[in-house]
């Protein structure tokens, strides 16, 4: 059973299912010409939410055999929806407009003809790449894809990616699919996790 906050703004109830902290162990798959990555890893996943109409998002993993870090990501996830006076920025630009509380109402009407909503991800990852996924939650279902990768100079090559994330019998699934180091879009990670608070 999924138990909302009493202080949740109704435009994260649809990806309310997501909040808390989540561990558990995922595996590494990933073929670049001859060479095969591959390995067992714990991992960590955090959604929170301050009162904001986004999720904060955290995550941390470290080799299972060898208990070296991999790359940690920080980010927002958010329904898509048009922004306007009453939202604050870009940058730290406040708001221009009196805030207006939005309702279950106002976020019924962003609902697709799939019966999901689109949102909006942003991460960046310890390694100097950031990325905007755009797709959608339908249900306790995500599927969301870049729309655009930004690398710092000493990043390693990353064109593109997916990721799915479903709750499956009180668990957290997810998929990773990549495109990196000349490789073509491929799987390339995927864990179980359960919710630890």
């Amino acid at each position: 059973m999924i138990e909302l906050p009493s202080d949740l703004p109704a435009d994260l109830v649809p990806l309310s299912w997501l909040l808390g902290v989540w561990e558990g162990v995922g595996v590494i798959d990933y073929h670049v010409g001859d060479d095969h990555y591959s390995g067992e890893f714990t991992h960590r996943v955090s959604f929170s939410h301050d009162g904001g109409d986004f999720l904060n998002y955290s995550a941390t993993a470290v080799m299972t055999d060898t208990n070296r870090a991999l790359v940690s990501e920080v980010g927002f996830w958010r329904l898509a929806r048009p922004r306007s006076a009453a939202d604050a920025g870009p940058g730290l630009l406040p708001a221009t407009a009196e805030a207006v509380v939005r309702t279950v109402d106002d976020v019924e009407a962003l609902r697709q003809t799939s019966g999901g909503f689109e949102i909006e991800v942003n991460l960046v990852h310890s390694d100097g790449v950031s990325e905007l996924y755009l797709g959608e939650v339908n249900g306790p279902r995500i599927e969301i894809a870049t729309d655009a990768v930004v690398r710092g100079a000493s990043a390693l090559p990353y064109g593109a990616a997916t990721r799915m994330y479903g709750l499956v019998d009180s668990h957290l699934l997810w998929a990773w699919d990549i495109t990196a180091l000349g490789a073509p879009l491929a799987s390339h990670a995927s864990a179980r996790l359960a919710k630890v608070s």
